[in-house]
């Protein structure tokens, strides 16, 4: 009995120090008193703020083990996700997603294809790089979306450990189902990981109604109604091995296949009148569209450190990228209730168009300490993008080489960069540059397009200054220039004619466009409250715009052109309030005002802008988890109109059994308003048109999944005795790297 007393008493005073030395640290901290030990539970912040960076730590959301990566995405800070699906960051679609610190081209051309379909079990956090330093590619106006894939192993617990962890997660809902399976671990110098997953979406029927009206000596209004119903199964498999060559060096390798395939069947009605329409024409439309895209990424690492404390390091790193897309369009023209007469070629037609892209890239990345005070960041880079193309135009079944075309298209970039990493006090800051050289080819074998070369170089600044006030307390000013090279889809002069009345191209004419911003960053965190504020300036003087206009045919033509000068002031606000110990709230929104003018086309527009996503997550009893947001956005504003805005509800309900090995969870979402239907409305107009549009998504939606953690290790995850000193050294680390402001220490 005395002996148990004082192992409790022993307990409770080693209990009371730790408190004391952590009390400014753990969010919220829980104590068991056991009589052989003591039990620390720490509630991990979701986000982690740095002056160029944020970063939303998705495996400890309560939420993600029902959720997507989507549906994370909502309440990362920083970024937007629209009723449609469009992701924005910084309130722009000019952005880079990085997987690992790497660029992926798949993630890059279709992101919102790719995070709905993926399970956010399958990725530890996400990083909003709004100011990316020399190091990162100057490509991306809004900055650098990172995922950091959930591969944790073993070796997080220090030292070597044979083991591995895992899981396996199965979901069925109304309009989507799937599975994904995870496992990582370590074998002696050998550490790995490995996930696959699939995923097939039905999200409904979609209604679309267009009213375009043609204004000056020929006036004429089309209405088209339309419906649609796509289906979308995705797959994805990723392997990572890191093996110890000794203790000054690493060898890494990575591969990693997504695909995804759509098919959109839809049927549409086609009313003209006036002008060239007479009196009236009707026809109906039956499209079928079918497009595959599949992506190979693979790379090889090394890793060399050049002294004990791992503070000099060279890098050296292959990445492999090859994604072949085939895209088939079939438009059946129904004449039978055709009523009227009209000279539009009305003739079914076909198009069949494969794609293929390879990317290789070498990189060498040096870090090196000149000082206490200062770090050197340099490297070289040189990539290389061959693309071609095959697109072949059918009439009727015939094949028209007039309307076909096949080209291939290399892209070489070399780039070199140099930064400076310093700490004086509590001043902090960053100062880089990075140059970039492109050589950009063109040859058209078949089609109206002509062969082209062209070269050019950016020189690319960026800059931060931060100063702490305390260690969870500091203001930064940021500077950074970025570029946004036009894609082949924006070069591209291949004429889409599968509409009678319209025609879409591309411009092999337009430059980089160049975005210039300046930040004001706020960031200060107590043990209940979290608060980033970000006040940012960008301007664009050569922005690429789509814009639309008819032509002497009387067909509506859209395409680019670097015509536009963009001016866009915005706040960003995200608070994490712990009110209870069971209740936890969240807002992540933002303002902003833009100012759109292009002389060359004569047109201006400006407007204000606000979303906001307002959130709960609530310990209910019987430990059940309760997560509910309200997701709001207000009207959009382009260069020639606006979009609406929507208002959309979600929630979800898990309980977790078996020591939190098996998770049980019930999600659903709907629209507010319109019967659980958003009714999103596009208006657009030129000189001599305006085009009104308007769309009806369903969104109500309900799904239910089951997860299942396995592996050899947990139990020493929770007997290992050092968990505690570990967090409190990576909070530290985090405070320091605020007031380092070490942006490019990735």
């Amino acid at each position: 009995m005395k002996k148990s007393i004082l192992t409790f008493m022993m307990s409770l005073i080693a209990t009371m120090v730790m408190a004391q030395d952590n009390k400014n640290v753990n969010d919220s901290i829980t104590w068991d008193k056991q009589l052989d030990g003591v039990t620390v539970t720490r509630m991990r912040r979701n986000v982690k703020a740095d002056v160029d960076k944020i970063s939303y730590d998705v495996k400890n959301d309560a939420d993600a083990k029902a959720s997507t990566v989507l549906d994370m995405l909502r309440k990362v800070p920083m970024v937007t996700v629209d009723g449609e699906d469009n992701i924005t960051v910084n309130g722009s679609s000019s952005f880079k997603v990085y997987v690992d610190g790497k660029p992926n081209m798949m993630m890059s051309s279709a992101p919102s294809q790719v995070f709905k379909a993926m399970p956010a079990s399958m990725v530890k956090s996400i990083e909003v790089v709004t100011n990316p330093g020399a190091k990162y590619d100057a490509e991306g106006g809004a900055g650098v979306l990172n995922i950091i894939m959930n591969k944790e192993m073993a070796a997080t617990m220090g030292g070597t450990m044979n083991g591995y962890n895992g899981n396996v997660r199965a979901q069925a809902g109304n309009k989507s189902w799937g599975g994904s399976a995870f496992v990582s671990g370590q074998q002696g110098k050998l550490t790995y990981s490995a996930n696959v997953m699939f995923n097939h979406s039905n999200p409904g029927t979609t209604t679309t109604t267009m009213e375009q009206e043609q204004f000056g000596t020929i006036s004429s209004k089309i209405i088209t109604e339309s419906t649609s119903k796509p289906k979308t199964p995705f797959t994805m498999g990723n392997l990572s091995l890191s093996y110890d060559v000794n203790s000054m060096s690493t060898l890494g390798l990575t591969a990693g296949i997504t695909s995804f395939r759509v098919k959109n069947h839809g049927y549409s009605t086609t009313n003209m009148g006036g002008g060239l329409y007479g009196n009236g024409y009707s026809y109906g439309t039956t499209t079928d569209m079918k497009m595959g895209r599949t992506s190979f990424n693979g790379s090889i690492d090394y890793q060399r450190f050049f002294n004990k404390e791992r503070t000099s390091s060279l890098a050296l790193t292959y990445q492999l990228t090859y994604a072949p897309t085939n895209n088939e369009m079939d438009n059946k023209f129904d004449l039978s209730n055709t009523t009227g007469s009209s000279w539009l070629n009305l003739t079914d037609r076909f198009s069949d168009n494969k794609e293929r892209t390879t990317d290789h890239i070498f990189q060498a990345d040096y870090t090196t300490p000149l000082s206490r005070s200062t770090t050197l960041n340099a490297g070289l880079k040189f990539s290389h993008r061959k693309a071609t193309s095959d697109a072949k135009y059918y009439l009727a079944d015939v094949y028209s080489e007039d309307l076909s075309s096949e080209y291939d298209y290399k892209n070489s970039i070399l780039a070199g960069y140099a930064e400076f990493v310093s700490k004086f006090g509590k001043w902090s800051g960053k100062a880089g540059l990075r140059y970039e050289q492109t050589w950009q080819r063109v040859n058209y074998h078949l089609g109206n397009g002509d062969d082209f070369t062209t070269k050019y170089g950016n020189l690319v600044p960026s800059a931060s200054l931060s100063y702490s006030f305390a260690p969870a307390t500091n203001l930064g000013l940021t500077y950074n220039m970025r570029i946004s090279r036009p894609g082949i889809s924006y070069l591209n002069p291949y004429v889409d004619r599968s509409n009678p009345t319209a025609l879409t191209y591309g411009n092999p004419d337009l430059n980089t466009e160049k975005t210039h911003s300046v930040g004001l960053v706020f960031n200060t965190f107590t043990s209940k409250l979290m608060l980033n504020v970000n006040l940012r300036h960008s301007f664009t003087d050569n922005a690429i715009e789509q814009y639309s206009f008819y032509d002497d045919a009387n067909l509506l033509n859209t395409t680019y052109d670097n015509t536009g000068k963009n001016h866009v002031s915005s706040l960003n606000v995200y608070v994490q309030w712990m009110l209870h110990k069971n209740t936890r709230l969240f807002l992540n929104g933002g303002v902003d005002y833009s100012d759109m003018r292009s002389k060359a086309l004569d047109l201006k527009n400006n407007g204000w802008h606000a979303n906001a996503m307002v959130g709960l997550q609530q310990t209910l009893p019987a430990d059940i988890k309760l997560g509910a947001y309200l997701i709001t956005s207000t009207k959009r504003y382009t260069l020639q109109g606006w979009s609406t805005g929507f208002n959309i509800l979600t929630a979800n309900l898990s309980k977790t059994f078996l020591n939190d090995k098996l998770t049980l969870t019930l999600s659903a979402m709907t629209g507010l308003g319109n019967g659980g239907k958003l009714n999103i409305e596009t208006y657009s107009h030129g000189k001599d048109f305006t085009n009104h549009m308007q769309i009806r998504v369903p969104m109500q939606s309900f799904s239910f999944s089951i997860a299942y953690n396995f592996g050899n290790t947990k139990k020493q995850f929770r007997q290992h005795q050092s968990r505690v000193e570990n967090d409190y050294i990576e909070h530290q680390s985090q405070s320091e790297s605020i007031n380092n402001a070490q942006m490019g220490q990735q």
